[in-house]
């Protein structure tokens, strides 16, 4: 019995250091792409135009770098989260948002200048009505960030503005 051991052992150790020498797997969600809307990862105060704080948001890489979990608290306590990620099969950035009074769907990916231009739909869960939107967050040479959303009005055949704010990343504590 013995004597069979011994060749079956070598043979099962020689098939493992193969398998040991085979190239790693790729590790998932790590290309370039992937990072592209790293510079709106933080924990940051957010103001309006008019330098009024409105509120506090924080982005962070989940699921090993594959999906940006945005989780925003107004100053009047309202809440809402966005999922953001790169599709692998179109190679355009989404994001998809939901909060108590809306829902927002779009896609898109970085402009030339560098900004993270989004386009698709908002839906209001209160009317149901809907409607063509947008968003685009720019990265500003002082650290902070601009975000700015239109949502279009069919009535007038023009693109209103829906917000825009500042994001100032916050002091580590």
């Amino acid at each position: 019995m013995r004597q069979f051991l011994v060749p079956i052992l070598v043979i099962m150790a020689s098939g493992s250091a193969a398998a040991q020498q085979e190239a790693p797997a790729p590790v998932p969600c790590s290309g370039e792409a992937y990072h592209a809307f790293d510079f709106w990862v933080g924990t940051w105060d957010v103001y309006d135009g008019s330098g009024n704080k409105v509120g506090e948001n924080t982005i962070l890489p989940e699921e090993g770098g594959c999906v940006l979990v945005e989780r925003w608290t107004s100053t009047s306590g309202t809440t809402g989260q966005s999922y953001n990620f790169l599709e692998p099969d179109s190679g355009k950035w989404r994001q998809v948002w939901v909060s108590k009074g809306s829902v927002i769907d779009y896609a898109g990916g970085l402009s030339p200048e560098g900004s993270m231009k989004l386009e698709g739909r908002i839906l209001y869960h209160a009317s149901g009505q809907s409607a063509p939107f947008t968003g685009e967050w720019t990265p500003n040479e002082d650290g902070s960030v601009t975000q700015h959303f239109e949502q279009y009005n069919a009535a007038t055949d023009t693109w209103d503005p829906w917000f825009t704010g500042k994001y100032v990343r916050k002091a580590p504590e």
